[in-house]
Protein backbone atom coordinates (compact mmCIF):
# COMPACT_ATOMS: atom_id res chain seq x y z
CA UNK A 1 0.00 0.00 0.00
CA UNK A 2 1.43 3.60 -0.95
CA UNK A 3 1.23 6.30 1.49
CA UNK A 4 -0.88 7.99 -0.68
CA UNK A 5 -3.56 5.53 -0.70
CA UNK A 6 -3.26 4.95 3.50
CA UNK A 7 -4.04 9.16 3.70
CA UNK A 8 -6.39 9.99 0.84
CA UNK A 9 -8.87 10.42 3.09
CA UNK A 10 -9.80 13.88 4.28
CA UNK A 11 -11.85 12.84 6.90
CA UNK A 12 -11.57 8.98 7.18
CA UNK A 13 -13.26 8.76 10.47
CA UNK A 14 -16.23 9.86 8.53
CA UNK A 15 -15.56 7.49 5.99
CA UNK A 16 -15.47 4.94 7.42
CA UNK A 17 -19.11 5.68 10.04
CA UNK A 18 -20.38 6.05 6.39
CA UNK A 19 -19.14 2.27 5.27
CA UNK A 20 -20.49 0.68 8.62
CA UNK A 21 -23.93 2.22 7.93
CA UNK A 22 -23.58 0.94 4.28
CA UNK A 23 -22.86 -2.11 5.79
CA UNK A 24 -25.08 -2.58 8.74
CA UNK A 25 -27.65 -1.39 5.33
CA UNK A 26 -27.17 -4.58 3.56
CA UNK A 27 -26.41 -6.94 6.75
CA UNK A 28 -27.07 -5.61 9.62
CA UNK A 29 -24.82 -4.91 12.82
CA UNK A 30 -23.48 -8.68 13.10
CA UNK A 31 -21.80 -8.48 9.46
CA UNK A 32 -19.86 -5.44 10.43
CA UNK A 33 -15.97 -5.87 10.25
CA UNK A 34 -12.86 -3.18 11.20
CA UNK A 35 -11.25 -4.99 8.18
CA UNK A 36 -14.37 -5.00 5.90
CA UNK A 37 -14.51 -1.37 6.32
CA UNK A 38 -10.76 -0.70 5.56
CA UNK A 39 -11.22 -2.53 2.29
CA UNK A 40 -14.65 -0.66 1.66
CA UNK A 41 -12.63 3.03 2.21
CA UNK A 42 -9.63 1.77 0.55
CA UNK A 43 -7.80 2.05 3.38
CA UNK A 44 -5.09 -0.12 5.33
CA UNK A 45 -6.69 -2.61 7.01
CA UNK A 46 -4.99 -0.95 10.60
CA UNK A 47 -6.79 2.28 9.82
CA UNK A 48 -10.40 1.75 11.95
CA UNK A 49 -8.44 0.23 14.51
CA UNK A 50 -6.58 3.24 14.70
CA UNK A 51 -9.54 5.73 14.97
CA UNK A 52 -11.99 3.32 16.96
CA UNK A 53 -9.76 0.79 18.76
CA UNK A 54 -12.47 -2.13 18.08
CA UNK A 55 -16.14 -3.01 16.76
CA UNK A 56 -17.50 -2.06 20.33
CA UNK A 57 -15.48 1.56 19.38
CA UNK A 58 -16.80 1.90 16.13
CA UNK A 59 -20.31 1.30 17.23
CA UNK A 60 -19.90 3.63 19.83
CA UNK A 61 -19.16 6.42 17.67
CA UNK A 62 -22.39 5.42 15.23
CA UNK A 63 -24.38 5.22 18.49
CA UNK A 64 -23.39 8.71 19.48
CA UNK A 65 -24.03 10.57 15.65
CA UNK A 66 -27.27 8.29 15.97
CA UNK A 67 -28.18 10.02 19.43
CA UNK A 68 -26.98 13.58 17.79
CA UNK A 69 -28.90 13.15 14.55
CA UNK A 70 -31.93 11.94 16.63
CA UNK A 71 -31.67 14.93 19.26
CA UNK A 72 -31.61 17.44 15.59
CA UNK A 73 -34.34 15.48 13.89
CA UNK A 74 -36.49 16.18 17.44
CA UNK A 75 -35.17 19.96 17.94
CA UNK A 76 -36.26 20.72 14.32
CA UNK A 77 -39.90 18.85 14.87
CA UNK A 78 -41.05 22.40 17.12
CA UNK A 79 -43.30 22.08 19.96
CA UNK A 80 -45.86 19.76 18.81
CA UNK A 81 -46.01 16.26 20.47
CA UNK A 82 -47.32 14.78 17.31
CA UNK A 83 -44.68 16.50 15.32
CA UNK A 84 -41.93 15.48 17.35
CA UNK A 85 -43.14 11.55 17.25
CA UNK A 86 -43.80 11.78 13.74
CA UNK A 87 -39.95 12.86 13.66
CA UNK A 88 -38.82 10.17 15.58
CA UNK A 89 -40.54 7.87 13.26
CA UNK A 90 -38.61 9.52 10.25
CA UNK A 91 -35.55 9.26 11.95
CA UNK A 92 -35.78 5.52 12.38
CA UNK A 93 -36.72 5.09 8.37
CA UNK A 94 -34.02 7.76 7.18
CA UNK A 95 -31.53 6.11 9.46
CA UNK A 96 -31.98 2.54 10.19
CA UNK A 97 -28.54 1.63 10.73
CA UNK A 98 -27.97 4.01 13.32
CA UNK A 99 -31.54 3.45 15.12
CA UNK A 100 -30.68 -0.18 15.06
CA UNK A 101 -27.44 0.39 17.04
CA UNK A 102 -28.50 3.22 19.52
CA UNK A 103 -30.83 0.93 21.10
CA UNK A 104 -28.46 -1.90 21.29
CA UNK A 105 -26.39 -1.10 23.95
CA UNK A 106 -24.94 -4.07 24.31
CA UNK A 107 -23.08 -3.91 21.00
CA UNK A 108 -21.44 -0.48 22.03
CA UNK A 109 -19.96 1.25 25.29
CA UNK A 110 -22.81 3.26 26.65
CA UNK A 111 -21.36 5.05 29.12
CA UNK A 112 -19.05 6.70 27.03
CA UNK A 113 -19.31 10.47 27.38
CA UNK A 114 -20.43 11.33 23.67
CA UNK A 115 -23.30 8.88 23.62
CA UNK A 116 -24.43 10.27 27.01
CA UNK A 117 -24.24 13.65 26.21
CA UNK A 118 -26.01 13.26 22.83
CA UNK A 119 -28.45 10.39 24.29
CA UNK A 120 -29.38 13.06 27.08
CA UNK A 121 -29.67 15.84 24.46
CA UNK A 122 -32.49 13.51 22.44
CA UNK A 123 -34.43 12.58 25.59
CA UNK A 124 -34.60 15.94 27.19
CA UNK A 125 -36.05 17.02 23.74
CA UNK A 126 -38.90 14.31 24.03
CA UNK A 127 -39.30 14.79 27.59
CA UNK A 128 -40.11 18.75 27.02
CA UNK A 129 -42.56 18.26 24.86
CA UNK A 130 -44.14 16.09 26.71
CA UNK A 131 -44.19 18.11 29.94
CA UNK A 132 -45.35 21.21 27.00
CA UNK A 133 -48.38 18.77 25.90
CA UNK A 134 -49.46 17.04 28.86
CA UNK A 135 -48.72 19.57 31.95
CA UNK A 136 -47.61 17.17 34.09
CA UNK A 137 -44.21 16.07 35.26
CA UNK A 138 -42.58 14.39 32.17
CA UNK A 139 -40.71 11.24 33.19
CA UNK A 140 -44.21 8.43 32.84
CA UNK A 141 -45.55 10.29 30.26
CA UNK A 142 -42.28 10.84 28.41
CA UNK A 143 -41.70 7.26 28.68
CA UNK A 144 -45.06 6.30 27.18
CA UNK A 145 -44.70 8.50 24.46
CA UNK A 146 -41.29 7.06 23.48
CA UNK A 147 -42.42 3.43 24.21
CA UNK A 148 -45.38 4.64 21.72
CA UNK A 149 -43.23 5.83 18.95
CA UNK A 150 -40.59 3.31 19.30
CA UNK A 151 -42.67 0.61 19.41
CA UNK A 152 -44.02 2.24 15.99
CA UNK A 153 -40.80 2.67 14.86
CA UNK A 154 -39.71 -0.75 15.31
CA UNK A 155 -42.98 -2.30 14.05
CA UNK A 156 -42.28 -0.19 10.67
CA UNK A 157 -38.99 -1.14 10.26
CA UNK A 158 -39.47 -4.97 10.90
CA UNK A 159 -42.01 -5.06 8.40
CA UNK A 160 -44.58 -6.12 11.00
CA UNK A 161 -47.33 -4.07 10.67
CA UNK A 162 -50.13 -4.77 8.38
CA UNK A 163 -50.34 -3.16 5.08
CA UNK A 164 -53.59 -1.31 5.43
CA UNK A 165 -51.30 1.57 6.80
CA UNK A 166 -50.24 2.77 3.99
CA UNK A 167 -46.46 3.09 2.27
CA UNK A 168 -45.73 6.27 3.91
CA UNK A 169 -44.33 5.56 7.59
CA UNK A 170 -44.59 8.84 8.68
CA UNK A 171 -48.41 9.37 7.78
CA UNK A 172 -48.98 6.33 9.31
CA UNK A 173 -47.24 7.41 12.53
CA UNK A 174 -49.18 10.80 12.69
CA UNK A 175 -52.14 8.91 12.47
CA UNK A 176 -51.38 6.55 15.29
CA UNK A 177 -49.55 9.22 17.57
CA UNK A 178 -52.77 12.06 16.88
CA UNK A 179 -55.31 9.26 18.47
CA UNK A 180 -53.22 8.82 21.29
CA UNK A 181 -52.34 12.48 22.01
CA UNK A 182 -55.68 14.49 20.83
Amino acid sequence: MTQSRAYHHGDLRRALLDAAVEVMAESGPAALSLRDLARRADVSHAAPAHHFGDKAGLLTALAAQGFELLAEALRDAGDDLVDTGVAYVGFAVRHRAHFEVMFRPDLYRPDDPAVVAARTRAGELLRTGVARRTGRGPDVDALAAWSIVHGFATLWLSGALPSRVGPDPEAAARTVISRLFP
